[in-house]
């Protein structure tokens, strides 16, 4: 083969070549342009806000874990976000940066009162992950409308007289669960029905929550969640008490938290059918009424 024609055949063969890129180049998918994942570091003053850490929906109740500190830029601070109470400053870069990153983050850990004064709050409006803690969003314990956010939807609130010796002892606490019971006096014997089980107990006189470290709690009411059709169950109970009778609440395991709530007898006196324990001379019996 001569010269000529090897330097043709050579010549043919980097066209090929260099138009396979060509063609490849075209029908390839144009790759975006990387996004960085992190907004950059505000090059201003800063300050520490306190923020929600996850998604806080209506009626969460908050703990410690669900908040946490976020550089801010001082210009874009609003007067309803809370703040640690130090001054704005510009985040040193490098090391340094870091250092404070870290003493910021230690510092937060261990016992911050603004956190701490927010435990057990309720939300009144829901918060996104990031965004500061506004006051007017958030119910804290003893505030008015604190109760109407604690209730389920659909529930209703209804207080009931209690004692030591009606309310176990004491050892009855808010979120424990019971059974509403009422006793009464039908001549000669002792009528008790359980008029509602299990069910959820919101606060002990105005206390939603019991104080740290609280093993019993002694209060002259209790207030109990129930639905709407149950109220009129807990006011004929109550009436029936107060004519000669006596409530009892009766504490369940907490085991029993998930449970649904129970019915006894629907109002007024026990109907054909329905079985009541009664009481004569001590000796406890269950009749099977039948009037």
């Amino acid at each position: 083969m001569s010269a000529v024609r090897l330097l043709i055949l050579a010549v043919a063969a980097i066209a090929a070549i260099a138009l396979a890129f060509v063609v490849r180049g075209a029908f390839s998918p144009k790759t975006a342009p990387s996004v960085a994942a992190a907004a950059p570091t505000p090059s201003g003053p800063t300050v520490r806000v306190l923020v929600a850490k996850r998604d806080l929906p209506t009626g969460a109740r908050l703990a410690p874990t669900d908040l946490g500190w976020q550089d801010w830029p001082a210009e874009g601070l609003s007067e309803a976000f809370t703040t640690d109470g130090a001054p704005p400053q510009v985040k040193p870069a490098g090391a340094a940066g870091a250092a404070k990153e870290a003493a910021a983050t230690a510092s937060g850990l261990f016992g911050d009162a603004a956190i701490k004064a927010l435990d057990g709050a309720v939300v009144r409006e829901p918060f996104v992950s990031g965004e500061p803690i506004v006051a007017r969003k958030i119910v804290k314990t003893g505030e008015g409308n604190f109760m109407a956010i604690v209730l389920a939807p659909g529930m209703r609130a209804m207080s009931v007289g209690v004692t030591v010796d009606t309310a176990a002892g004491g050892f009855i606490l808010p979120g424990d669960r019971v059974d509403l019971i009422v006793s009464q006096n039908d001549g000669d014997k002792v009528v008790t029905e359980t008029v509602l089980g299990n069910v959820k107990v919101l606060a002990i006189d105005q206390a939603a929550q019991p104080t740290k470290d609280a093993q019993t709690m002694v209060g002259a009411v209790a207030t109990l969640e129930v639905s709407a059709a149950d109220t009129e169950l807990v006011a004929s109970a109550q009436t029936r008490a107060r004519a000669g009778g006596a409530l009892s609440l009766a504490l369940r395991s907490y085991a029993d938290a998930g449970a649904p709530t129970t019915r006894g007898v629907s109002s007024g006196s026990p109907r054909a059918g329905e079985t009541v324990r009664v009481v004569r001379a001590g000796q406890s019996s269950q009749v099977t009424v039948s009037r």
